[in-house]
């Protein structure tokens, strides 16, 4: 990990150390998981604090663990990819989201450009961002039953015909 990505997550555990629950690095991204309670907190420090001023949300998404066994923690996690364009670095967040409830607060306050993306990790995995203000499918049609990207979704499923819309 560069020493940017150090003093990034050094900041982040010293301004909020009981919203980060464990910090590693992988692939030359810092990664800071955090308390799902907490993300849009910890999402707007890092936004926010001089000297990080992770300004834009490059990509928010989501990973299902259905098919770990033997991992711990929440069925899913959504994972939010960060960018400092003042000092050219990249952060990664974790939280993790359980299967029922599948929902998590809603960063689209912090950045407006979550609201696709997180409509698009709803429409495909069925999680619920609360205080959307839009949250609807946005890929899918309406009466497209489940969410595709969701491990335990059939590969053979068949979908219900809708006709055209005027």
């Amino acid at each position: 990990m560069d020493d940017f990505g150090s003093a990034a997550l050094r900041r982040l555990l010293d301004g909020l150390p009981d919203a980060v629950l464990a910090t590693h690095a992988q692939h030359g991204d810092a990664t800071a998981i955090v308390a799902p309670a907490r993300v849009v907190e910890v999402l707007r420090f890092l936004r926010d604090a001089p000297g990080l001023e992770f300004d834009v949300l490059s990509d928010l998404c989501a990973v299902d663990y259905l098919r770990y066994p033997d991992r711990e923690g929440p069925r899913f996690e959504v994972v939010y990819h960060l960018l400092s364009t003042r000092h050219l670095h990249r952060l990664r967040v974790k939280a993790g989201v359980p299967e029922v409830p599948a929902q998590i607060d809603s960063c689209v306050d912090v950045w407006p450009a979550a609201d696709w993306m997180e409509r698009e990790v709803f429409d495909l995995y069925g999680i619920r961002f609360r205080n959307h203000p839009d949250l609807r499918r946005l890929l899918l049609y309406e009466e497209f039953e489940g969410h595709p990207l969701r491990k335990d979704y059939p590969k053979e499923r068949r979908q219900p015909l809708v006709g055209p819309r005027n």
